[in-house]
């Protein structure tokens, strides 16, 4: 870290709230908080909060995602730790021993969660679990091979997968036996997998707010339109779920390819934000 740098992060911290904004985010960890509890934990209205983050992650102290309709907002603790060794790479004459060695005060990096690393639990949700979230679940186990481990869910799940869906995944080749229509509170008990990655695939889940699946999960929302609510002759409908099933293959053909090894949590969300716009357009709504 520059002398610049080392000033401008101590410059953005010579505030009360702006400490107290840093504490608060440190105690959070890596998985962070969206602004809106953040703004009620200490009682500051929302332009205030604004104001004050866009300074700590100007200076390289935090850093926010979006997460569906939120914004979350987390310590950077490599950027602390900078900080940390900047200040004290020359305590004591280089013989930390003396001063209690400041710099091992910071807690360490989470590897598990800063860094993602094979393999992947991937679950994707829409309403009913029969046709974009069943779909993306056949894609992902064919071309995910040991990397990753695919499952889908919805908040109001049908009694079986749309069979026009099930027909056209036969006709591209996957293995359906084990495809089922299924609630999303299969996955929050004490006993489900936990989530690395929660993708949704519709614009909104009936209104309903999605589980806790984990804090460590990763999540995005690829909006995608509903072949249930297309009314189109049997032609349309089949290049309809063409369309579907070529969107959501070229989508996680991209996710697959991403450099897991290199990225922290904050840029595998913004990846993943990206991929959402390769796609086809939601011309028959989603939900």
């Amino acid at each position: 870290m520059e002398s610049l740098d080392a000033a401008t992060a101590f410059a953005a911290l010579s505030q009360t709230t702006r400490l107290d904004l840093m504490r608060l985010l440190i105690a959070e960890g890596a998985s962070g908080m969206p602004a809106g509890d953040i703004s009620l934990r200490l009682g500051l209205p929302p332009s205030t909060l604004s104001f004050h983050l866009a300074a700590l992650e100007r200076a390289g102290l935090t850093q926010s995602t979006r997460h569906g309709r939120h914004i979350v907002h987390a310590v950077r603790l490599a950027g602390l730790r900078q900080l940390l060794a900047f200040l004290t790479e020359t305590c004591c004459g280089g013989r930390p021993e003396l001063c209690g060695d400041i710099a091992r005060l910071l807690p360490p990096l989470p590897e598990e969660d800063q860094y993602m690393t094979p393999a992947f639990n991937v679950l994707f949700l829409c309403t009913h679990n029969a046709a974009r979230s069943i779909m993306a679940e056949a894609i992902l186990r064919q071309i995910g091979g040991t990397r990753f481990h695919a499952y889908s869910a919805g908040s109001n799940p049908n009694a079986a997968p749309n069979p026009e869906v099930i027909e056209k995944l036969h006709v591209f080749g996957h293995d359906t036996g084990s495809l089922h229509s299924k609630s999303w509170h299969e996955f929050t008990g004490p006993n489900a997998p936990r989530m690395d990655f929660v993708i949704a695939l519709c614009d909104t889940l009936d209104d309903r707010t999605c589980p806790d699946f984990s804090k460590f999960a990763i999540t995005a929302a690829w909006p995608l339109p509903d072949p249930a609510k297309f009314t189109g002759n049997a032609t349309e409908r089949a290049t309809m779920l063409n369309e579907l099933y070529a969107s959501l293959r070229r989508r996680l053909e991209i996710f697959t390819a991403l450099p897991f090894a290199s990225l922290d949590r904050m840029a595998m969300k913004a990846r993943l934000d990206e991929i959402a716009g390769n796609g086809i357009p939601a011309r028959t709504g989603g939900r």
